[in-house]
């Protein structure tokens, strides 16, 4: 089960733990994020694969994860005899970073409305009950 607010805010985070926080991701999504991050060049998923010692198919998956998260762009190569393979690379942090922001933000807005209901519905019945 997840944790609640209270204990996220008791635990010492880095800012990869953002990764995990907001959309869920895993420690090998993060390590091949890293991966991504560190290379001087897009690269294949089994180029991913060896250096986070998986398996193709368990790289892949990470990096579908990364995709649907909008932390990794996936472009295509043209062979020029016919054919194409894909390589990966990392979305620009600040892009990442302002998404996050925003999400923040919007749950921020969420979680303040929630909040105003429980007050509305609670206090509404407190008051009846002291009357």
């Amino acid at each position: 089960m997840a944790d609640s607010v209270a204990e996220h805010l008791q635990k010492d985070m880095e800012c990869e733990g953002l990764l995990e926080c907001i959309h869920g991701l895993k420690d090998l999504d993060r390590e091949c994020f890293q991966v991504l991050i560190e290379s001087d060049e897009p690269l294949t998923i089994d180029a991913v694969a060896d250096r986070v010692d998986r398996e193709r198919s368990t790289a892949y998956r990470s990096i579908q994860r990364l995709l649907q998260a909008g932390f990794v762009q996936k472009v295509q190569v043209n062979y020029e005899q016919g054919g194409y393979y894909h390589v990966y690379r990392p979305t620009d942090p600040g892009e990442v970073a302002d998404d996050m922001q925003r999400m923040l933000n919007d749950w921020y807005a969420k979680m303040g409305q929630l909040v105003q209901e429980f007050r509305d519905k609670y206090e509404e019945r407190s008051v009846a009950v002291e009357s």
